[in-house]
């Protein structure tokens, strides 16, 4: 959502499956965010009143919207760690960081869902200052970028490279 001055901030992304703006149906504040479809999507929109009456008979419905409540604080407050103590290069690396897949290969392809102005503003960046991140990982030999295609060639240096 725009702000006054007419800039925005992208609190995060997401994919098929995810929920947006469940914490609303417990406040009586209008919504302070929206949501801007990247590609060609479907969204189910819940009633609040039906929501808030699933919620009373189904405690493990509850439960799993809790957590997916508590998810989403603990990646806010991530993100703020990450903006406000971090320089722009070791966001970079530690949002790719955070891409690698389970088995915790040596290297790995991120795959960007998002455009690279997107994912700035959510590294609270501007996308210049994102791109000059991304040079200097390739500089240092971290990472290799084509199109929305980063691969990380070393994922330990990587994290390393974050502190």
């Amino acid at each position: 959502m725009p702000t006054q001055q007419g800039t925005e901030k992208v609190i995060g992304t997401m994919n098929a499956g995810a929920t947006f703006a469940e914490a609303v149906v417990f406040l009586d504040i209008p919504c302070p965010v929206s949501a801007q479809a990247m590609q060609d999507s479907i969204m189910l929109v819940a009633n609040k009143n039906v929501l808030l009456q699933v919620l009373d008979c189904d405690s493990r419905f509850a439960r799993k919207m809790l957590a997916s409540l508590s998810m989403k604080l603990h990646q806010l407050m991530s993100d703020m760690e990450t903006c406000t103590l971090m320089n722009s290069v070791q966001r970079v690396a530690c949002f790719l960081s955070h891409q690698v897949p389970e088995q915790n290969p040596p290297h790995y392809e991120v795959k960007l869902d998002t455009s690279k102005q997107t994912l700035a503003s959510r590294l609270n960046l501007a996308p210049e200052t994102f791109s000059r991140a991304l040079h200097h990982l390739v500089t240092v030999g971290l990472i290799q970028v084509q199109g929305r295609t980063i691969r990380v060639m070393d994922a330990q240096r990587l994290k390393q490279f974050q502190v």
